[in-house]
């Protein structure tokens, strides 16, 4: 039955090409240029929030390599830092690596929307566990960021992310 649950769960996914006429368009590289703030929070599967923490991000585009420095501060104090590498491959798909992320993932744009899904290693009660982060993102028209991640495991959602993103005007 749980087979059957997370195999009916896993083809309801949207495909990101659907969004391909819509507006305004999203390109991670010219979007993350610069500094970009974020606040967010993380849900458990009952929907009630385990974490709230801001994010600061230095975002450096050359053209072809988009580089993320992510700064997490926890509303407990704790602080988390992730660097993300992104490759333009062409104009909708990018490969991405992290240091705390399992192997290059595939991200793909396009019109307001971005999507990638990858595993990711989170502590929880002093032990690791890797969940496949399905992370779909929403450019608005005011220029902010909406960002839904599903965390799963075995097929089964046990988390939810919700971050929303702006630039920082210099």
């Amino acid at each position: 039955m749980l087979l059957t649950l997370g195999l009916l769960v896993g083809c309801g996914a949207p495909s990101i090409e659907r969004y391909a006429d819509t507006e305004p368009r999203l390109d991670i590289g010219d979007y993350f240029q610069g500094q970009t703030r974020a606040w967010g929070m993380v849900q458990d599967y009952r929907g009630e929030v385990q974490r709230r923490f801001t994010v600061l991000i230095d975002g450096r585009y050359d053209g072809q390599t988009l580089v993320l420095d992510e700064a997490f501060v926890f509303e407990d104090g704790e602080t988390q830092r992730r660097v993300w590498t992104f490759e333009r491959q062409d104009a909708t798909t990018w490969i991405g690596h992290a240091s705390d992320v399992a192997g290059p993932v595939t991200a793909r744009q396009y019109g307001h929307a971005f999507h990638m899904r990858y595993r990711l290693p989170i502590e929880i009660d002093g032990r690791d566990i890797t969940f496949t982060m399905d992370d779909w993102m929403y450019l608005q028209p005011d220029r902010r960021l909406i960002n839904r991640t599903a965390m799963r495991k075995f097929g089964l959602t046990l988390g939810e992310i919700t971050l929303v993103f702006e630039p920082v005007d210099d």
